[in-house]
């Protein structure tokens, strides 16, 4: 049997000596757990982890750190999966917009786990609770598709997107967005601003052009091309500004293993018009979330 597909977040706040977590109470099956909601046909599930903690608490929710995806049976029987990320969130939580929902509260982590009714929910706190402060939230796109090279006249570096890039742009654009970006960084190549064009057009925001994340020319040595571009991540996030970034397929693996201290690039191949959600504390990477992969992550 097809399991329900939800998403939801674990939402937090600023508290006293720690950060505070959101939970909604719902009537209808008098329980505390944590906001979350059934995927909308062909919705990416972080945009709906989003949606649903906005229509259930009444606040915009940041996305940071993708959490546990668990797995349980519904009380009529179906088999339900939900998938769930940390959130930073802003507005302060009133009457909660969902019917179903009639009070929400914010309450410390350890408090948070008693009041919740199930295990489950008690788990992906858990989890939320082993992590470093997150700072600093960046997404990272490599170009989408702009034909094949060879049959292109031009200067390479004046390759444009085709009709299937464009349509990757806008699809991975509100994605982006959700992260609230305040600065929008490509490399140089005409392919790579475009791909951020729909973006910039969702912010309002200029594009920047930042050739440390080009790939490398001839000549160069691309592990140096790689270390530089991910000490310019590193630096970007140390700033503590979300910013949106558009490279390339032959800089982002080493790059992003480089951040991950991890010696094999390939779980960081991306493929045109994918992206990743980095989660920073300070210039450290905490996690990275290959956003182009729509399936549950089991753990």
């Amino acid at each position: 049997m097809t399991p329900v597909r939800a998403a939801g977040g674990v939402v937090w706040r600023p508290g006293g000596d720690a950060a505070e977590v959101c939970l909604i109470h719902r009537a209808r099956y008098d329980d505390w757990t944590l906001p979350k909601g059934k995927l909308e046909p062909g919705e990416h599930p972080l945009a709906a982890a989003v949606r649903e903690v906005g229509e259930e608490t009444d606040l915009r929710g940041i996305p940071q750190v993708r959490l546990k995806t668990v797995s349980y049976t519904m009380r009529d029987g179906l088999p339900k999966t939900v998938e769930y990320w940390s959130m930073r969130g802003f507005s302060d939580a009133g009457t909660a917009v969902a019917g179903e929902v009639d009070s929400v509260c914010w309450l410390p982590t350890t408090a948070a786990a008693r009041r919740l009714t199930y295990d489950h929910d008690v788990r992906v706190l858990a989890e939320f609770a082993t992590l470093p402060p997150v700072t600093a939230v960046l997404t990272v796109v490599r170009h989408a598709q702009a034909g094949k090279r060879g049959t292109w006249s031009g200067p390479d570096e004046a390759r444009p997107l085709d009709a299937s890039g464009v349509a990757q742009a806008r699809a991975v654009a509100p994605l982006q967005a959700l992260t609230a970006p305040r600065r929008l960084l490509s490399a140089s190549p005409r392919r790579c601003i475009q791909t951020l064009d729909p973006l910039a057009a969702l912010m309002d925001l200029p594009i920047e052009i930042d050739s440390s994340f080009d790939e490398p020319v001839p000549g160069q040595d691309p592990d140096e091309n790689a270390l530089a571009a991910a000490a310019r991540l590193a630096e970007l996030a140390a700033g503590g500004v979300p910013v949106a970034v558009c490279s390339q397929g032959k800089v982002l693996p080493d790059a992003l293993a480089r951040l991950a201290g991890a010696e094999d690039p390939e779980p960081y191949t991306t493929p045109k018009g994918g992206a990743w959600l980095l989660a920073f504390n300070g210039d450290r990477l905490v996690a990275a979330d290959p956003l182009w992969k729509a399936e549950p992550r089991e753990r």
